[in-house]
């Protein structure tokens, strides 16, 4: 995990941001003084930069606003949390200007403050994934001549600033089409910024889109540039348009039609230099006809349209997906890409993916981590593939998967005559009654450390080793996936 950077000639206030830190195991670099600060930027390899900067605005030898200044030409997605006393908060509005992530009072409440540095966290590291994606995928795969059609659309757009709309079930790669669309664009050397329309609250996603101005609403403590404004010159996605509240459907078609918004609360206008993209796996078409999406609107949207196809109708390419998910795996996570045998490519080529590609990549990162041998074969396969209902017409017996027990007990999961899924309920009783007829001592533990290690694994393997997104996607907080992980001694590859 990369570093938190601390920067303040206040002893005591680098004291209590390290020591809080600490014990929500996030590591912590400090500087007293701006010099230093922007000398460990330059000569830091990348590897080794923050993740999160926070900084004070007044100190000798320089101010935190230049400081901002000169992170943001070599980081512009580098959250950066400014800390100011309440005497400084016109020079806190100017950081915002600058393109602060949120600023710090002082004297601050530290679980207040450890709460912000969490948001920024979690912004900072979901802009590295999507930079990442940018960057290590930059070009679709596929060789089914559905995907063909795809990428021959992504062709003649290249030099378009034309609205596209992408659609899709869900998981089946829409937002690197929408990804393509804009590296081959002439906004290529723009931001790309995506926004998940259905993700948001109502309440805040107009806020989102458009941005703030100080005093807008309760909490609005400063101006706050929205999506549209930090896509400036670039490209916004938005993902899911089918789900858009109807009122903020009027206002985007506004900004569509005319080029210009206005902030929440505020009175002038902003010019919005933008091209759109939107995405949908509904039917907008039936979305108009029930009044739950303005014709207006779809028509503004739907200028061009790309279809994406599901995964299962373009199961050539699940064996090509499956090798390189295999690999950028191992990537992320610093070990020897696993290789998979013809036979459990075929049995995984048999399954429909509900999840589509997204579903595969999980699925790809699961076997990285819990196959035990560098040859993935059939019987590693994760129950949902092997005990699928193609794959139980395609072979009468199929191989058995031990459950949850480190040695092998002679019970199996057996998939449901209907839905062909595993009952891993069934799994469960079946390993408790045999331990409990063997005589077993503690079975009530020894099942449960089970359980919890293949949760705690399968979180991790979803997050990519993030054990504060993992726990988050638990439900349990990240002292306890630390303190199960000691306990249950689990380490990530």
């Amino acid at each position: 995990m990369k570093t938190i950077w601390i920067v303040d000639d206040d002893q005591s206030i680098r004291f209590v941001l390290e020591k809080a830190l600490a014990r929500e195991e996030l590591p912590t670099r400090s500087f007293t003084n701006i010099r230093d600060a922007l000398a460990a930027l330059e000569n830091s390899a990348d590897d080794d930069l923050p993740s999160v900067l926070i900084s004070d605005i007044r100190m000798p030898g320089g101010s935190g606003l230049e400081l901002l200044e000169k992170v943001h030409k070599r980081l512009p997605a580098l959250p950066v949390i400014v800390m100011t006393a309440f005497s400084d908060l016109d020079s806190a509005v100017s950081a915002f200007q600058g393109g602060a992530f949120e600023y710090l009072p002082k004297p601050f409440d530290l679980p207040k403050a450890i709460e912000l540095i969490q948001r920024a966290l979690q912004e900072s590291q979901r802009e590295q994934v999507a930079q990442e994606n940018l960057l290590d995928n930059p070009e679709m795969l596929g060789q089914a001549p559905a995907m063909q059609d795809v990428f021959r659309a992504i062709g003649r757009l290249s030099q378009s600033n034309v609205t596209v709309l992408i659609t899709g079930e869900s998981g089946s790669g829409k937002e690197l089409v929408a990804q393509a669309l804009h590296k081959h664009s002439p906004r290529a050397s723009g931001p790309f910024v995506a926004i998940n329309t259905a993700a948001i609250p109502k309440d805040l996603l107009e806020s989102e889109l458009f941005g703030h101005e100080r005093g807008a609403f309760t909490g609005a403590q400063s101006m706050r540039r929205g999506r549209f404004e930090q896509a400036d010159g670039g490209t916004l996605f938005l993902d899911e348009i089918g789900d858009m509240p109807f009122d903020l459907q009027t206002r985007l078609l506004r900004v569509l039609s005319d080029g210009h918004f206005y902030r929440v609360g505020g009175h002038s206008a902003v010019k919005a230099n933008v091209r759109v993209i939107a995405a949908t796996h509904q039917n907008l078409e039936q979305r108009v006809k029930d009044g739950a999406f303005r014709e207006d609107l779809f028509h503004r949207l739907n200028v061009i349209r790309l279809r994406l196809p599901a995964l299962r109708e373009r199961r050539a390419d699940i064996p090509l997906l499956t090798r390189h998910f295999l690999h950028a795996s191992a990537r992320q996570l610093g070990v020897e890409p696993k290789r998979i045998s013809e036979a459990a490519l075929a049995r995984i080529a048999q399954f429909d993916f509900p999840g589509n590609v997204r579903q595969l990549e999980n699925i790809c990162h699961w076997l990285t981590v819990m196959a035990p041998a560098q040859l993935i074969e059939v019987k590693d396969l994760p129950p949902e593939i092997y005990a699928s209902p193609a794959a139980v017409q395609h072979e009468a017996e199929p191989p058995s998967h031990e459950v949850l027990a480190d040695e092998p007990t002679g019970q199996s999961w057996s998939p449901d005559p209907v839905t062909g899924l595993t009952h891993w309920e069934d799994g469960l009783e079946h390993e408790a009654l045999a331990l409990l007829s063997a005589g077993k001592p503690d079975v009530w533990n020894v099942l449960t450390q089970k359980v919890e290690s293949r949760l705690i694994m399968a979180a991790l393997a979803n997050t990519h080793g993030r054990r504060i997104e993992a726990a988050q996607k638990l439900g349990i907080g990240r002292n306890t996936i630390t303190r199960k992980m000691q306990e249950l001694s689990l380490d990530w590859p």
